[in-house]
């Protein structure tokens, strides 16, 4: 990377770590097709990221906002899908009503309440006993 196209960037996003996460965003993009909006001249996509925050070819506010949708595990749904929530809560809810009806037994929890007697299990003795074997 040329040190001039990062001294240009830092005068467009004065933050370092602002400018890395969008130059590495933007070069992913570029990596998965996006068109570049400046010439390549032979240089990789760090470079060309680099040099179109330097030229305001991308805005960086909207490669912020990809970074994050791109990150985001859980997607926000419309609000259209509400009525499919109560659907959802119904069919919870009836679930919940079936299992209450079912009685439980403990005999689906067994325990084993066998006493170990092997070398390996450990038995309190009296501090007289100890004394007497030294």
């Amino acid at each position: 990377m040329a040190r001039v196209t990062v001294e240009d960037c830092i005068k467009k996003i004065p933050n370092r770590f602002d400018l890395v996460v969008a130059a590495a965003q933007r070069s992913r993009e570029i990596s998965n097709g996006m068109p570049i909006e400046v010439e390549r001249d032979n240089d990789k996509n760090p470079v060309v990221s680099l040099r179109e925050i330097a030229s305001d070819a991308v805005d960086h506010e909207t490669l912020e906002d990809r970074f994050i949708k791109s990150m985001q595990k859980n997607i926000i749904r419309e609000e259209a899908n509400i009525e499919d929530d109560v659907s959802l809560e119904d069919e919870f809810a009836a679930y919940l009503n079936e299992t209450k009806k079912e009685p439980t037994s403990n005999n689906d929890f067994m325990m084993n309440n066998n006493k170990i007697d092997d070398e390996s299990s450990f038995e309190d003795i009296s501090q007289t006993l100890l004394n007497d074997e030294d």
